[in-house]
Parts: C-alpha cells; structure tokens; sequence
C-alpha cells in the first residue's frame, strides 16, 4: 500500500475542507451514541481518525474527556480553529494509530475510529491498530469503528448491478466500474472470490486511495484474541446484524463493527 499517497491525499486542502464541513452522524453511530449515552458521562473518549471532527460534535459534550487524533496536521489544524472556543473538555493532538505510545495502557474507556479510517494502511500496520487499541483501552473498554465490506464489494463489481430505472445513473455507475477495473489491473473476479481481504484503489475521492476491504468473518478472527463481545452494524441502519448470512451482507459497503477489549 502507499502510505505517501494516503497520506499525502489527507493533507490536501480540498479534502481536509472537506471533512471539516461534515457535521452528522451514520444510522449506525448514532445508534451507539445513544445505547452508550447513559454512561459517557464517566467515560474518557479517544477518537481516532478525527479528520475535521464531524464525531466530536455530537460526543464531545456528552463524554467526561475526549481526545481527537489524526496522522494528518492539517486535519489537527482544522479541528483546533473549528473548537476553538469550545466549553467541553477536548484535546486535538497528531497521533497515528500504529503508534499510540504518547498514551499509557487502559487510559480509555471509549475508543472510536468511524468513517472507515482504519481501512488506509497496510494489512500489518491494521493488526498494530488493534494491538494499540487493546493495549490504550481499559478492560472493557468499547470500540467502535467501521470497515469496507468485500462481501459486498464482490457482489456489487457486475454490470448487471449498475442497472436502474435512470439512463444517467446506469451510464454513471458504468463508468464507474470501468475506472475501478482500470484502477485495478491485477485484480480478478477469481481473486475476488479467493481473498479474505484486499486492497483496492475504488472511487475514495476519485480512486486516490489505497483501500482495505474485508470480509466480515475475517474480521472476527482478527478481533478474536483481543476483542469480545463483537456486533456488527449496517452503517445505514441502528439496528444491529443478527445473522451472517444476513442479505444486507451483500449490499452494504461499510460496516460498523462494536466490541469490548478484554
């Protein structure tokens, strides 16, 4: 993966503005917010990936500390000028998942890495996301972040799956799955099908990311050893996945994912 041009398409002005502008939350972060409400209050809430801190509006005044990070300055810069003036216990600090040694082991009780920021490094640099993640958390301690959905990415890469009603959208969403398999040369529909996880160029800003995309049962596996506890979320529903074999596994491109460390 390029870390340079991950990196490199974080720090652009256009997208940090970006960012900066964004002030909602998904179904699924919603739905969290308000099943943790009643205990925010006590809790110490790391908020990892910031960017311009579309999340910090809706959990900073809820929480007893909240701390943003971003591996991007000017995604740091963003937030600081836009909370400037704010009245609730905040901090903004550069900090890179991979490495979270400026915090000590168990100093938080919430941690949170929403709108797929975990899916922009390396398979490797993932697994030290969430060794970090165990390792900063308290026992216990909630996280909740949202990953690309290969099951449905798998499904969805049909011209058949481009088809509406709408001549436009069926032109649009056919160009678009052309840039995707020009983007990406060496992929396959047999890869596809083979791999528990991949990294793609899609249309992330105009295919100018490396992107991680995982199968849910993957993902399991890989919180097992630290993690427990673990439901997964539609991103545009509250309600939470029941089953794996659930329909929605095959069209919903994001997924949230809630667990405890252990």
């Amino acid at each position: 993966m390029s870390k340079s041009r991950n990196q490199t398409t974080y720090t652009t002005a256009s997208i940090v503005n970006y960012y900066a502008a964004l002030d909602w939350l998904q179904p699924a972060e919603i739905a969290i917010l308000e099943r943790l409400q009643p205990q925010l209050a006590t809790m110490k809430m790391l908020d990892i990936g910031v960017g311009g801190g579309r999340t910090t509006l809706y959990f900073a005044p809820l929480v007893k500390q909240y701390v943003g990070i971003d591996y991007s300055p000017q995604m740091i810069a963003a937030c600081q000028q836009r909370f400037k003036d704010s009245e609730y216990p905040m901090s903004f600090e550069i900090g890179d998942a991979r490495d979270m040694s400026q915090f000590d082991d168990n100093s938080f009780d919430f941690i949170l890495f929403s709108y797929n920021g975990i899916d922009y490094v390396s398979h490797e640099d993932r697994l030290k996301i969430l060794a970090e993640v165990q390792r900063v958390g308290k026992s216990g301690c909630y996280f909740f972040f949202s990953s690309h959905n290969l099951q449905a990415l798998e499904k969805g890469l049909t011209w058949q799956k481009q088809l509406s009603i709408n001549p436009l959208r069926i032109y649009t969403n056919l160009v678009a799955l052309g840039l995707f398999w020009l983007f990406n040369p060496s992929l396959n529909r047999q890869k596809l099908a083979d791999s528990d996880y991949l990294i793609v160029r899609d249309d992330s800003h105009l295919f100018r990311l490396d992107t991680y995309y995982i199968r849910a049962s993957q993902q399991l596996q890989d919180l097992s050893q630290d993690f427990s506890q673990v439901e997964i979320y539609p991103w545009k529903s509250q309600e939470r996945m029941l089953e794996m074999d659930a329909p929605v596994m095959e069209t919903e491109l994001w997924l949230y994912y809630l667990c405890q460390t252990i």
